[in-house]
């Protein structure tokens, strides 16, 4: 069952799924958390990004520890065929939302939604995050709530304000 659903997935999945596994115990074994992979094409380059985060978040030094020990256990394993750049860095307060986890420490605080198509003629929404399950998000827009299907939404994060 497990190589069915790897030839169903793209290469991009698989290496970011490979790259996974083999950061987190690195990530783990330092304190801190991972909280996203990506293998993304850039102005002509490909980046494996991995982001990581810690109460009160992450330093120059604590990104260079993390990156010396993924880059030997990446020339180790040596899965991705393509040339790559790899960077290992804090996710930033506009992070996107997009693990249960994130979601789970986001409730009660103010989030922005960007959607794919216009709803009701506006594509940026904001409130109180209330609620979420696998299909849905449900925001607080000033006393009204309003539930959006995952798979409307382009872009979930918190809200920063200055």
């Amino acid at each position: 069952m497990c190589e069915r659903q790897v030839e169903n997935m793209s290469r991009r999945e698989e290496y970011e799924q490979k790259a996974e596994a083999l950061l987190a115990p690195i990530v783990e074994e330092q304190g801190f958390e991972l909280v996203d992979v990506e293998y993304v094409k850039e102005a002509g380059n490909w980046y494996l990004r991995g982001y990581i985060d810690k109460p009160g978040g992450i330093t120059v030094n604590d990104c260079e520890a993390v990156s010396r020990k993924f880059s030997d256990r990446l020339d180790e394993d040596d899965f991705i065929e393509d040339s790559y750049i790899m960077e290992i860095s804090s996710p930033g307060l506009d992070r996107p939302l997009k693990k249960e986890k994130d979601f789970a420490r986001s409730m009660g605080k103010a989030v922005e939604i960007r959607t794919y198509r216009p709803i009701e003629k506006q594509k940026e929404f904001s409130g109180i995050l209330t609620a979420y399950d696998d299909n849905s998000v449900t925001i607080d827009e000033d006393g009204a709530l309003r539930t959006f299907d995952k798979k409307e939404i382009a872009l979930i994060r918190l809200k920063i304000e200055f």
